[in-house]
């Protein structure tokens, strides 16, 4: 698992971030605003139906952010399975991520002598 680890944040600190991060960033900045304005729709009893207007934008925003950093990860494995020609372990990890944006669990991984 400490292997795992450390791959990640060698493949983190190798990306630099760039426009995606600074995107990500924005879009935060944003949501943390969607949520406080929510939160004072609540305080004053607003309109239920226009409260969870706000809510269902709040999870397309927290989407996009989803979106946004999957691509990095799936664009950073790509690249790691290409330079390392471990396809398969990138792929694993690819869906990992993907199982857990979607609330899902990890698979576990099968060892050799689970065959």
């Amino acid at each position: 698992m400490a292997s795992t680890t450390s791959k990640r944040r060698t493949r983190a600190a190798s990306r630099g971030g760039g426009a995606s991060r600074d995107q990500v960033l924005r879009r935060l900045a944003r949501i943390e605003g969607q949520v406080r304005g929510i939160s004072r729709m609540v305080e004053r009893d607003e309109d239920c139906t226009d409260i969870l207007q706000q809510t269902a934008a709040l999870r397309a925003a927290v989407d996009s952010v989803n979106i946004v950093l999957m691509e990095d990860h799936v664009a950073s494995c790509l690249q790691t399975a290409v330079k390392s020609g471990d396809a398969e372990a990138s792929a694993e990890e690819v869906m990992d991520v993907v199982r857990r944006s979607m609330g899902r669990p990890a698979r576990s991984r099968a060892t050799s002598t689970d065959a």
